[in-house]
């Protein structure tokens, strides 16, 4: 390497190494002056919910475990294409959990005996048509699925949502901030800083009712009501 091609390469490190602390400094902060007022506030809205999750499983007792997994593998494969022939997609159906256990009978004073074992296979399915949450329960259920948890309701893309929030939760925060200073006799001067400490979600857990109709048959009738969705902020704020 040349001596100009040194040269070169310690003049460029020695302008970055001045230049770099300009990258770092950040602004000072501007000194108060006046009273500082820290104001809590919640935005909150409503909306129904466009997205419905449930648990579904097949629980299966043999007194071999080959016996008890290939049972639950029949009535798992009956419950799948259950699904799929009520149309849900391959990618909304995804299995949440898979066991075998051997089950036992204790007695007094002596050491415990298996009696059989018991397989569990749980999917989770999701799926936008709420209305057609109580038909695809009585699916599974006709299909062989004895284990059932939920319905679980979600607003599926909820940013626009939580931003209607976050505005309220601002005018809010400033409403209040000018309430304290009239009544102290100030003045609302700026904004000092605002914090959020999340979005939040209160969804209702709705009942899920069943119904006798005609010839035995069963119709579960699910209610998804409506979500809440908030938002909660701290305001700090310069009074003068």
């Amino acid at each position: 390497m040349t001596r100009t091609r040194i040269a070169t390469i310690l003049s460029t490190l020695g302008a970055v190494a001045l230049a770099a602390p300009a990258f770092a400094q950040t602004a000072p902060e501007r000194p108060i002056s006046g009273t500082r007022l820290d104001v809590s506030a919640q935005g909150e809205v409503k909306r129904a919910p466009d997205l419905v999750t449930i648990g579904a499983g097949v629980v299966t007792q043999a007194p071999t475990a080959g016996a008890a997994m290939t049972e639950n593998a029949r009535r798992m494969t009956a419950t799948i294409a259950a699904l799929r022939k009520a149309g849900i997609a391959e990618r909304d159906i995804q299995t949440s959990a898979l066991s075998l256990a051997p089950q036992y009978r204790y007695g007094q004073n002596e050491p415990p005996v298996i009696t059989g074992y018991q397989a569990s296979n749980q999917v989770n399915v999701r799926f936008h048509d709420i209305a057609r949450s109580g038909t695809v329960l009585d699916a599974l259920v006709a299909a062989g699925a004895n284990q059932i948890s939920g319905p679980g309701f979600e607003v599926e893309n909820a940013d626009a949502a939580l931003d209607e929030a976050r505005a309220q939760a601002v005018a809010k925060a400033r409403a209040r901030a000018e309430l304290y200073a009239k009544a102290a006799g100030l003045r609302v001067k700026r904004i000092l800083s605002i914090s959020e400490s999340g979005g939040d979600y209160r969804p209702p857990r709705p009942p899920m009712t069943v119904q006798m109709a005609a010839k035995e048959a069963f119709d579960t009738t699910v209610a998804p009501g409506e979500q809440s969705l908030s938002v909660n902020i701290s305001v700090s704020f310069e009074l003068e």
